[in-house]
């Protein structure tokens, strides 16, 4: 499950994320992305616009390229983790975050994303960071 972060750089060519698909044989088709990064992506899309950039973003084209999975299958751990992290003193500031890794888990995917302390503290999460600065 790509997060939103290495979904962007792969669409902008940015630290060879489509290098290392080719390289470790991930078909993009085998890639897949939260419901919650779809409309981020969308946002995203329509600030850009209204910020004046100059290149053209179409969160529709680049959605395309991705299985979506939705959020409802991982309401219940979702709850869980939520509950969990914050007795535990360390919440999660960012619930869409949570319920991307959330979705990650239920799913039984590795979560790739840069923001590894983002989401290090979700139980059973498998997690991997594609991009070296």
């Amino acid at each position: 499950m790509l997060d939103s972060n290495i979904l962007i750089h792969h669409q902008r060519g940015y630290f060879n994320i489509g290098e290392y698909l080719r390289e470790h044989d991930i078909p993009i088709e085998d890639c897949y992305i939260s419901e919650i990064t779809a409309i981020e992506v969308k946002v995203g899309e329509i600030l850009l616009k209204r910020k004046g950039y100059k290149f053209n973003v179409d969160s529709d084209a680049i959605l395309s390229n991705f299985n979506i999975l939705p959020i409802s299958d991982c309401i219940d751990f979702f709850v869980k983790e939520k509950c969990r992290l914050q007795f535990a003193g360390t919440p999660m500031a960012n619930n869409f975050d949570l319920l991307i890794g959330c979705t990650a888990v239920v799913n039984n995917l590795i979560m790739v994303t840069e923001n590894i302390k983002d989401f290090k503290n979700i139980e059973t999460i498998r997690i991997e960071n594609w991009i070296s600065r």
